[in-house]
C-alpha cells in the first residue's frame, strides 16, 4: 500500500476452491492473527445451506508463502470464535469463543499443516472479549536514529522488561489471560509438568458488562486491562492485574487505575452522534500508557488517541501561603490526556496496529521524518466501503489510502479523477485486519470469506531514492536476523534489481560485527541471502550455493562433534579446533599423504587417537560423507567455468572459509577410512591405481591457497585449471541436486499485477513451468532427493515427506535409520529446516 498510483501494492487475494453457498451473517465477528513465523490464523462466517454446516467454528491456518495450502481445524468450539492469539515464538495458538472456552493449539510433529489441542480452560457461559499470552520478559527496541550504525547492538537493544510471572531462577512462566463479558479476568498458568493452574477474579468489586477490552503489559511485570461497556457515554476503565503463585495456587490481585471519557461525548455537536465504542486497543502490548479508541454509529466513526501522563495536583488556596517543608515536592497524579482525534470518518470495520517496536517519542518521530523510515508509524483502519487508510498512530493524519482491488492507491490530497462505481449488492469490506511483524504488509478477511494480502510500502508514498530504500530494507532484514523472525514480508518489497546490492550491503554489515555475534548469526545470514537470491533469475545459481553452504556447515559441525579428546584432562581447544588450526597452518598440498603415512607408521599414536571413531557411527554417516566427496569433485571439475556467475558453485571458488572447511573434512574422512574403509566416499575412476582422495585434496589445497586471504584473492594459476580440466577424464563427476524446488508464492508476486489464488490449488504462472527457474540445474524427470539425509528417493517417491516453507527442502517424515549417529543428525532438524524455516507435510504424489 502506498499513496502513489501503483497497483503492485496488492500482493494477492485468496479464495476458497469450492466455497459453499454463503449465508452472510454480519453479526458474526471475524478474527485473524499473524505470527512472527509468518503463519496466519483466521476464521470466516460462511455457512453451507445444503447441510446447514456452520464453518464459523473452524480455524484456518496458512503459511504466507503457500497460501493455497490451508489447514482447517475443527476447533471443537461450540460458539463463534472471538479471539485468536499467537505466542511469542509463533508456534502455538490460543483460541477463545463466546461460551468461555479457551484452547491452546500446538503443531503436531512440528508441521504447520497439522495441529492438535494441547491444553484448554473455560469460564462456562461467559464469552471471552480479550485474550493474551503472559509476557515472557523479552523486549527489543528498534532505534531508527542509529540505523546508520555499524553495530547491531546499537540498532537493536534489549529493553529491561520483567515477565508477567517468573519461576525459580527468574525463568518466565507460560500461560494466558482472558477478560470475559461479565467483567471477570481469568488466568491459566502452564506448570513445567504440563498441568494447568487456573484462577478467576472480578476486575472490580461491582462487576459490569464488558463489551470491548484489551490487554497490555508494564516493565515491572504487571498487566493492564482496558475495558468499556460499549457505550461512548460510559467511562473507559483501566485495571492493574498482578498474577502470582501462592502455595501451588494461582492468585490474582486487581487494582483500579485512572479512567477516561471519550472526547466526542463532551462535544455538543457529536454527543449523540457516535453512541457505541467499537474498538479499544493499546498502541502496543508493551505500552500501557497509550490507547486508541473508536466510537461508531451506523453512518460513521471517529477515532481518538489518548496518553497517560503524570501531572501536578493543584493545591487549594488555603495551603498555598504556608511555608513549604524542606524537600517537599508537589503531589503528582496520573491523568489521561487526549493526543489527537480524527474528523468524522466512514464507518470503521477493523483496526490493525503495527508490531514493529520503534519508539514513538517526539525525538524519534522527528528522526523518522528525517530518515523517511515510516514502517511501524502507521495504523490501519478498514471501512465499510471497502477502503483502508493508514493513519499516523499518534497524530492520526492520513499517510496512505487503499481503495480495494477495483481502485488504486492515491496520493494524499489528490482528488480522484473518476469516482469509483459502487457495485450492486453488499459492499465488500474487511472484518478483520492484521499487520505483519515488520509492518510491510497487511492481511485481512472480508465479509465474503476471502483472504487478502496487501503490500505496504516502507516509504508511505514518499519519493525515495534507491539508496534510501535499500537502507530501509537492509535495516529490517538485520532486525529479522537478530530477532529470529521470518523475513518473508520484507522480501515483498525487494525487487529483482535490488537483490545484488542487498546481498553486498548485508554481507558488509555482517562482517563489521564482533566475532561472537557473527558466529550466532552465521547460518541465519546464509538463509537470508538464499531467500534474496531466489527473487531474481540472475542470482538463482547463488541460491544453490547458499543452500549447499548451509548443508556444508551442518555436516562439518556434526563430524567435528564426533571427535573426542583422548584424555580426560582436556586442553583449552577441542579436537575440531586443533584440526582447523593444523590445516590452516600447513599449506602442503601433500599434507594428507604425509599424515596418512605417519599414522600408518606409528599405529595411530595419542595425537591422532582423538580423530578415531568406532565403525558403526562412521558407516551410518556415509551418505553425508559421500555428499562432501561429491561436492569437492563437482567444485573442482567446474573450476574452468568459473567465469559464469550463473553456474552453481561459483560462490565457493573464492570462499576461503568454505574451502578450508572442506579441506578439514577430507583429512578427517581419510583418517577414519583407515579403520572403516566402507565410510569413504565412492568415486568411479578410469584408472585402478588412482587415489582419488589424495588427488582431490591436492587440487583443493591449491584452490584454497588462492582464496585464503579474502581481502586479496588470487586467480587460480594455469596449472591448476589444466589439472581440473582433466578431472572429468579421471573421475566420473556426479550431477549434484543443488536446489530444492521452492513452489512458494514469493517469487511470483514481484510483478505489478495482483494474483488471485484459490485454496487447494497451487498457483502457477500461465504458460510458464513452475520449475522453470531451476530446470537449468535439474531435469523435472530426474531423481528426487531427501535433502537432509542426502538420499535418492526416486522419480516418484512413495514415502510421506515434509518440505520447508521457506527454501523447499524435502525430507522423509519417517526415519529409515536405526543407528544413533544418524538419528542424532535427524533430530537436529525436527523443529526447523537447515535454513530455519518451518516444516509442512506434503503428500507423496506431490513430492
Amino acid at each position: 500500500m502506498t499513496t502513489g498510483h501503483r497497483s503492485e501494492d496488492i500482493a494477492y487475494v485468496c479464495e476458497w476452491e469450492k466455497r459453499p453457498k454463503s449465508n452472510h451473517c454480519p453479526s458474526i465477528p471475524l478474527v485473524c492473527a499473524w505470527s512472527c513465523r509468518n503463519l496466519i490464523a483466521f476464521t470466516t462466517d460462511l455457512k453451507n445451506e445444503e447441510d446447514d454446516k456452520d464453518l464459523s467454528h473452524m480455524i484456518h491456518i496458512i503459511d504466507t508463502d503457500h497460501p493455497w495450502d490451508v489447514n482447517s481445524i475443527n476447533s471443537g468450539h461450540t460458539e463463534v470464535i472471538s479471539c485468536l492469539e499467537w505466542d511469542q515464538s509463533g508456534s502455538r495458538l490460543l483460541s477463545a469463543d463466546g461460551d468461555g472456552q479457551i484452547k491452546c493449539w500446538g503443531m503436531s510433529e512440528h508441521l504447520v499443516n497439522s495441529w492438535e489441542c494441547t491444553q484448554s480452560s473455560s469460564v462456562d457461559g461467559d464469552p471471552i472479549v480479550a485474550l493474551s499470552w503472559l509476557h515472557n520478559g523479552v523486549k527489543l527496541a528498534l532505534h531508527v536514529e542509529k540505523s546508520g550504525s555499524t553495530n547491531f547492538g546499537e540498532k537493536f537493544s534489549r529493553v529491561k522488561f520483567s515477565p508477567s510471572l517468573t519461576l525459580f531462577g527468574g525463568k518466565p512462566m507460560e500461560g494466558w489471560l482472558a477478560v470475559t463479558v461479565s467483567g471477570l479476568v481469568t488466568v491459566s498458568l502452564l506448570k513445567p509438568n504440563g498441568t494447568l493452574l487456573t484462577a478467576s477474579k472480578s476486575l472490580c468489586r461491582l462487576r459490569g458488562r464488558v463489551a470491548v477490552a484489551d490487554i497490555a503489559f508494564t516493565g515491572g511485570g504487571n498487566i493492564v486491562v482496558a475495558a468499556t461497556d460499549g457505550s461512548s457515554s460510559s467511562p473507559v476503565q483501566f485495571y492493574k492485574v498482578c498474577v502470582s503463585v501462592v502455595n501451588e495456587k494461582c492468585r490474582i490481585d486487581t487494582e483500579l487505575l485512572p479512567s477516561l471519557f471519550m472526547r466526542c461525548t463532551t462535544d455538543p455537536v457529536r454527543r449523540d452522534k457516535y453512541p457505541a465504542v467499537t474498538h479499544l486497543k493499546f498502541l502496543t502490548r508493551e505500552n500501557s500508557e497509550q490507547v486508541l479508541l473508536c466510537a461508531s454509529s451506523q453512518m460513521g466513526s471517529i477515532v481518538e488517541c489518548w496518553s497517560l501522563r503524570k501531572e501536578g495536583l493543584p493545591v487549594n488556596n488555603i495551603f498555598q501561603h504556608r511555608s513549604p517543608v524542606v524537600g517537599e515536592k508537589q503531589p503528582m497524579i496520573l491523568k489521561w490526556r487526549i493526543l489527537s482525534a480524527t474528523n468524522d470518518l466512514d464507518r470503521v470495520s477493523a483496526v490493525a496496529l503495527p508490531k514493529l517496536p520503534i519508539s514513538i517519542s517526539n525525538t524519534d518521530l522527528k528522526v523518522a521524518s528525517d530518515t523517511k523510515f515510516f514502517p511501524g508509524l502507521g495504523l490501519a483502519l478498514a471501512f465499510h466501503d471497502g477502503s483502508i487508510q493508514i493513519l499516523h498512530r499518534l497524530s492520526l493524519h492520513t499517510m496512505g489510502v487503499f481503495y480495494g482491488s477495483s481502485g488504486s492507491s492515491q496520493r494524499v490530497g489528490e482528488e480522484p479523477t473518476i469516482k469509483r462505481q459502487r457495485a450492486g449488492g453488499p459492499t465488500l469490506h474487511f472484518k478483520a485486519l492484521q499487520f505483519s511483524w515488520t509492518s510491510l504488509s497487511l492481511v485481512g478477511v472480508d465479509n465474503h470469506g476471502k483472504l487478502h494480502m496487501i503490500r505496504v510500502s516502507p516509504s508511505m508514498g514518499q519519493m525515495l531514492d534507491m539508496n534510501t530504500l535499500l537502507r530501509h530494507l537492509l535495516f529490517l532484514l538485520e532486525y529479522c536476523m537478530v530477532t529470529g523472525y521470518d523475513w518473508w514480508d520484507v522480501l515483498l518489497q525487494a525487487q529483482p534489481s535490488m537483490v545484488h546490492n542487498l546481498l553486498e550491503k548485508l554481507h558488509e554489515e555482517y562482517m563489521r560485527q564482533n566475532q561472537a555475534l557473527q558466529q550466532v548469526l552465521s547460518t541465519r545470514i546464509v538463509a537470508v541471502k538464499a531467500s534474496l537470491c531466489k527473487l531474481s533469475s540472475a542470482t538463482a545459481a547463488r541460491a544453490c550455493d547458499f543452500h549447499a553452504k548451509l548443508l556444508l556447515i551442518a555436516i562439518s559441525s556434526t563430524l567435528k562433534s564426533l571427535l573426542r579428546p583422548h584424555v580426560l584432562n582436556t586442553p583449552d581447544k577441542s579436537p575440531g579446533d586443533r584440526l582447523s588450526e593444523i590445516c590452516a597452518k600447513n599449506t602442503d598440498t601433500d599434507l594428507l599423504r604425509l599424515l596418512i603415512n605417519y599414522i600408518d607408521k606409528v599405529m595411530i599414536n595419542l595425537k591422532t587417537e582423538e580423530f578415531v571413531l568406532d565403525g558403526p557411527p562412521l558407516q551410518s554417516l556415509q551418505q553425508l560423507i559421500q555428499w562432501v566427496g561429491d561436492f569437492v569433485l563437482y567444485l573442482l571439475a567446474n573450476l574452468p567455468n568459473q567465469g559464469s556467475i550463473v553456474r552453481p558453485g561459483f560462490g565457493f571458488l573464492r570462499d576461503g572459509a568454505s574451502l578450508g572447511m572442506l579441506r578439514e573434512m577430507l583429512v578427517m574422512i581419510r583418517i577414519w577410512g583407515l579403520l572403516k574403509p566402507g565410510c569413504l566416499p565412492i568415486y568411479t575412476a578410469t584408472s585402478d591405481n588412482q587415489d582419488s582422495m589424495f588427488l582431490l585434496f591436492r587440487l583443493l589445497t591449491k584452490l584454497w591457497l588462492c582464496s585464503r586471504d579474502e581481502s586479496h584473492p588470487q586467480d587460480p594459476d594455469e596449472t591448476l585449471i589444466d589439472e581440473c580440466c582433466l578431472l572429468p577424464s579421471q573421475l566420473l563427476v556426479p550431477s549434484m541436486d543443488w536446489l530444492p524446488i521452492n513452489d512458494g508464492v514469493i517469487t511470483k508476486i514481484q510483478s505489478k499485477h495482483p494474483l488471485r489464488l484459490q485454496f487447494g490449488k497451487p498457483y502457477t504462472l500461465p504458460g510458464v513451468n513452475p520449475n522453470a527457474q531451476v530446470e537449468v540445474f535439474r531435469s523435472p524427470a530426474s531423481q528426487r532427493m531427501d535433502h537432509l539425509r542426502c538420499l535418492h528417493l526416486g522419480i516418484s517417491p512413495t514415502e510421506d515427506s515434509k518440505a520447508c516453507t521457506r527454501c523447499g527442502c524435502v525430507t522423509m517424515l519417517g526415519s529409515p535409520n536405526k543407528t544413533n549417529a544418524m538419528r542424532q543428525w535427524e533430530q537436529r532438524w525436527i523443529k526447523n529446516c537447515l535454513c530455519g524455516g518451518l516444516w509442512r507435510r506434503i503428500p507423496s504424489t506431490l513430492t
